[in-house]
């Protein structure tokens, strides 16, 4: 959420602006942090074309060719306003087409182009938004242009690589389901009523799948009802900061999803953080725009942690070892950048080294991942083979006998 808040400086200077984040109490503290004394502090409410609502949403891959595309034409000398018209009749994302849109009038209007792009939060981040404001002041937005489409079509890349790694075990589970629930509702009760005429009685297992399969028969919508509502929890759960904070670090604490969560975190954040660094961007302003794209409660609560250690005076290599939750590596190459002067380059090169990782992490965990899946499906479905076969034998030892 944006807020817009009006405080006075140490020297009684009123300064108005907007600023990202969760709560006012977040805002207030970055107030006071500055030593800032608060006048108001109000939500902005955003304004949005009524299509937006309808429209599907802008991804990392519409937000990578919206900059490449900007670069190409800002590089080639066509200013903002043309740039902005040109973009908005060929986008194809509905949402990003009205952005655009309404961004042109705001510039034509005289608004600067971060200016006017804040005002949609929702269709342009916040990395994005800062990066554009700092190209402004420094007359390089086509270089900025340039690095945040690099960034963004790096997203895309590992994003979907997670997406395309997920497909299999999400289709398998999907498939053993329906297969599962198939034999329970329609095979199972067929093999039942033949084994209940013979005056066999019936093993354990094998009354325990009868009363599943009557169960799932005679209560189905209740099943249902069960499965809508604990995910309609989750997701309300999920939306709490408690919540947010109890999911986000099971995320980093389970075994199968721990290393590929913590370096796709760990590619994220250095990433991002070289590319504010070498924009010009102060440390202080970059750790706090990192610490809200990171897709990570905990991290981001332990990355403002490290900003205000860092106000303090504290190296930012001993601030991320503290967090311990990035891999060793990266406070060791955060201190050789300090000291050499060349954080922005060693952060660079940490990214690409954890870019190479996320994939070998991907294929490790889709490798855990498959067996583990198959293996469970096999016992269910075992289960339910032994439970119908162990009447068949039992019949054919009363024949015998």
């Amino acid at each position: 959420m944006q807020f817009k808040y009006k405080a006075v400086t140490d020297s009684g200077q009123v300064i108005e602006g907007i600023h990202d984040a969760y709560n006012e109490q977040e805002v207030l503290a970055m107030l006071r942090s500055n030593d800032y004394i608060p006048i108001s502090i109000e939500l902005e409410v955003e304004e949005k074309p009524v299509s937006s609502y309808f429209s599907s949403k802008v991804t990392k891959k519409d937000i990578a060719v919206f900059c490449r595309q900007f670069y190409t034409m800002l590089n080639a000398g066509v200013s903002i306003v043309k740039c902005l018209d040109v973009l908005q009749s060929q986008t194809g994302n509905k949402v990003l087409k009205d952005a655009a849109r309404a961004g042109l009038e705001d510039v034509q209007k005289g608004m600067t182009l971060s200016e006017a792009m804040r005002k949609h939060r929702r269709v342009f981040p916040s990395l994005l938004v800062n990066m554009v404001e700092a190209g402004e002041v420094s007359g390089s937005l086509d270089v900025i242009m340039e690095r945040m489409a690099i960034h963004y079509e790096k997203e895309n890349k590992i994003e979907n690589k997670i997406k395309g790694a997920m497909i299999y075990p999400i289709v398998l589970g999907i498939v053993s389901i329906a297969v599962v629930i198939f034999l329970l509702v329609a095979v199972m009760p067929t093999f039942i009523g033949m084994f209940e005429g013979s005056g066999v009685e019936l093993p354990a297992p094998t009354r325990i799948l009868l009363n599943v399969s009557n169960s799932l028969k005679n209560y189905w919508y209740m099943y249902l009802t069960i499965v809508i509502v604990l995910t309609m929890g989750i997701g309300y759960f999920g939306k709490k900061e408690s919540g947010r904070l109890f999911i986000d670090g099971l995320k980093l604490r389970i075994p199968i999803f721990k290393d590929t969560n913590i370096k796709v975190a760990t590619s994220r954040f250095t990433r991002t953080l070289s590319t504010l660094l070498s924009s010009g961007i102060p440390l202080l302003q970059a750790l706090d725009v990192v610490s809200k794209i990171l897709n990570n409660k905990l991290l981001s609560n332990r990355l403002e942690n490290a900003k205000e250690e860092v106000r303090k005076g504290v190296p930012l290599s001993k601030t991320i070892k503290d967090i311990k939750l990035f891999p060793p590596m990266v406070d060791s190459m955060i201190k050789i950048g300090e000291e050499s002067g060349s954080l922005d380059e060693i952060l660079n090169k940490s990214a690409d080294f954890y870019d190479e990782e996320v994939e070998v992490a991907i294929q490790k965990m889709t490798e855990m991942l498959q067996p583990l899946l198959v293996v469970f499906m096999a016992l269910i479905v075992g289960f339910i083979v032994i439970a119908m076969a162990l009447p068949m034998f039992d019949m054919v030892n009363t024949v015998q006998m």
